[in-house]
């Protein structure tokens, strides 16, 4: 599997490379997302408040956010395949011993631990992607990411909260992440090595510094923690929400929740598959990518809003649509950022965003489980939700500029000053 510069085909052995990719972010969703569907039960077993379940549901961002960055500047670095299976196996390890652990102390170092091997995932992702995916195709390659984003959490509150109701959290813990393991199988096998230069003819490639100077790099920043601050906050508090507040048994709950992932797969796999016929028939990236992506965040946040006012029936169909147009979005979110970054920055480009995006993710649990323990209710933590998508959706209309790529600096180490063997 080599580059290609065709806009019409990916490289040869792509696809079934794209399909690991989908299942490895599916598993990564489940993993991360598995903790709140056992908060509940959880929370009753270790006699803890809804703040102390707040911090343990953001542990996981402690070091996911922090370690972005490295992640970032290893895929760059690095061979891809060797750093991702690293992280893959790290993060399912830590999912495994999960469900063995009794304590709250320890709980909170099993869930660091989980974030940092799963903070390999998107730097490799978009590091693959600028390598072997071309413009034209990468909404549709994206779009199976974002897929697989979703049916994570689907699945895990369909399939995972009914297991957890019929046979307890620890064995779904336990066996999950033991199974999981089994992935690093095929993608030893089937993930060719990358080429990695020598230290003598390697470019180097922009530093965090230089794309910190492009202002599309804050706007991208900006417009993921919005996004993420809806995304987590469905992925750590729907479960507990739809159980204590809206009063729906852990069956329903199961079906309520993974009805609204499942939505938001199957928009974004039609979504990123539009975007990109609409791209080869001539429309630019910057209309295109711009267009879904603010479209689908200013939605989730209206419908989002509207469905913790309603009640009854209504409120499904709003909490639906929500999760329907978050499709829009996330098959588009990523190509904007490749497209921006090119091969020589999109690993640092992609742990620089995903550093401040998933900020999001620590502060989200742990200010929603404040405002309850305070409120008793769940309207202003979701209201504050909404705010935060809206202000993404600006972010990408006015901070992020024209999806064009990037005019890297170029340079080489091996053209960098050298010590002096010489005598003074």
């Amino acid at each position: 599997m080599t580059p290609t510069s065709d806009n019409t085909k990916w490289t040869p052995g792509f696809s079934r490379v794209l399909i690991l990719l989908g299942l490895s972010i599916f598993i990564n969703y489940i993993d991360r997302s598995n903790l709140s569907i056992a908060a509940p039960l959880l929370k009753d077993e270790l006699g803890i408040s809804a703040s102390q379940l707040g911090i343990l549901l953001s542990a996981f961002f402690w070091t996911y956010s922090c370690c972005q960055l490295l992640s970032g500047w290893l895929v760059d670095r690095f061979d891809v395949k060797w750093v991702f299976a690293a992280g893959f196996f790290l993060w399912s390890s830590a999912t495994a011993v999960t469900g063995i652990v009794h304590s709250l102390a320890l709980l909170l170092v099993v869930r660091v631990v989980l974030g940092l091997g799963e903070s390999v995932a998107y730097p490799s992702y978009s590091k693959i992607m600028t390598l072997h995916c071309p413009e034209g195709r990468r909404g549709f390659a994206n779009s199976v990411i974002a897929a697989g984003l979703a049916l994570g959490p689907s699945f895990g509150m369909l399939l995972g909260g009914s297991l957890v109701a019929l046979y307890g959290w620890r064995p779904f813990f336990l066996g999950l992440g033991l199974i999981c393991l089994l992935w690093l199988i095929p993608w030893v096998r089937w993930m060719p090595a990358s080429n990695v230069a020598s230290p003598a003819d390697r470019k180097a490639g922009p530093s965090v510094r230089e794309i910190l100077r492009q202002r599309s790099a804050w706007g991208t920043c900006f417009c993921l923690f919005g996004v993420n601050y809806y995304l987590y906050f469905m992925v750590t508090w729907l479960p507990f929400y739809l159980v204590r507040e809206r009063h729906y048994s852990m069956g329903e709950m199961a079906k309520i929740g993974g009805g609204v992932f499942l939505l938001s797969a199957i928009s974004a796999g039609i979504c990123g598959w539009l975007a990109d016929r609409w791209v080869r028939s001539g429309g630019t990236p910057t209309l295109v990518r711009k267009t879904f992506v603010v479209s689908g965040v200013a939605l989730v946040g209206i419908f989002l809003a509207a469905s913790a006012v309603a009640s009854g029936n209504l409120s499904l169909l709003l909490l639906m649509l929500a999760g329907l147009s978050f499709g829009l979005s996330t098959s588009n979110f990523w190509v904007i950022t490749q497209r921006l970054a090119g091969p020589e920055a999109a690993g640092r480009w992609t742990g620089v965003q995903n550093f401040f995006g998933n900020l999001a993710g620590v502060v989200v649990p742990a200010v929603t489980g404040f405002l309850l323990d305070r409120t008793g209710h769940f309207l202003l933590p979701i209201l504050i939700v909404s705010v935060f998508l809206w202000l993404g959706a600006l972010s990408w209309i006015f901070v992020v500029g024209p999806i064009e790529p990037v005019q890297w600096r170029e340079r080489n180490t091996s053209l960098e000053p050298q010590a002096s063997t010489s005598p003074a």
